[in-house]
């Protein structure tokens, strides 16, 4: 649709010189995501793999778990005064005996956990919701596989090559090969839009994999890898308090400042093979 990116006319100063240029900047607009017709969110996202996105989102909040549980996904016609398609509102009709999301005080907690309204009533969400269990999931990642990965991830990002204005989220095998990988202007989007393409493909859960984020690993990062079955998240930034809480609960591997041959591994350190870790571990 052409919508990923805008150009901008703008002031450039550079060493005190005055000049105007056009920039290319990342969209943002917002998707109302509707379950049976239903509003169910907003989220301001960059346009592109939007069908991606909203399933992505139902997975992340445990309402849907395979492809099968989809009956429809559609853009909806009419969200202007004059009845036209702004391609921002996406309706996902579930398949017959899924049940429609609940709007019940819980849900609310857990799904705006993010904001950190009740640490605990998050973890709980989580636990009780998912649908695989990832403590026993046992792939195990060579050290080089790991510090490859961020280079990796960043090549692979086209729209932040013009941009610079991107989060990128890539999901890689076990021995380090890129199978998927979405931009956004949020993190949290690029995440369900990776967890969208999987679901759509009928491949979830997705054990034997790496999740690999070019931010932080916040909460929430942690509880969509979780509830998609997802062993293993890294990060090239830090991870929250409540992050690295369910991370140890759920069993998944947790990597942060993952940068060159540095990182810290806060859980889950059993996966991470290496000569150095099993001397550490005994």
């Amino acid at each position: 649709m052409g919508r990923v990116t805008a150009r901008r006319r703008v002031l450039r100063i550079r060493d005190g010189v005055p000049s105007h240029r056009p920039d290319t900047l990342a969209v943002e607009e917002p998707l109302e995501i509707r379950v049976g017709g239903r509003p169910l969110t907003i989220t301001m996202r960059t346009p592109g793999n939007d069908f991606d996105l909203a399933v992505g989102f139902l997975v992340s909040e445990g309402v849907i778990h395979a492809a099968e549980d989809v009956l429809a996904i559609r853009y909806c016609a009419g969200a202007t005064s004059d009845g036209s398609n702004t391609y921002n509102v996406v309706d996902v009709a579930l398949a017959p005996g899924v049940p429609l999301p609940d709007a019940s005080l819980e849900r609310n907690f857990y799904t705006t956990s993010s904001c950190g309204l009740c640490g605990k009533a998050s973890l709980d969400a989580v636990r009780t919701t998912t649908t695989w269990t990832i403590d026993e999931d046992s792939p195990r990642v060579d050290l080089e596989t790991l510090t490859a990965l961020p280079d990796r991830l960043r090549e692979a990002q086209r729209v932040f090559d013009s941009t610079g204005g991107l989060h990128a989220a890539g999901l890689f095998t076990a021995d380090g090969q890129l199978s998927c990988l979405r931009e956004d202007v949020g993190r949290h989007n690029a995440v369900d839009k990776v967890i969208g393409e999987a679901l759509r493909a009928d491949r979830l859960p997705l054990r034997d994999s790496i999740l690999m984020v070019s931010g932080r690993a916040s909460f929430e990062l942690v509880q969509k890898a979780v509830m998609a079955g997802i062993p293993m998240l890294a990060a090239v930034s830090a991870p929250s308090s409540l992050a690295v809480d369910l991370a140890e609960e759920s069993g998944l591997t947790l990597v942060g400042f993952l940068r060159g041959t540095s990182m810290n591994v806060y859980t889950g350190a059993e996966r991470v093979r290496a000569e150095l870790v099993a001397d550490l571990l005994r």
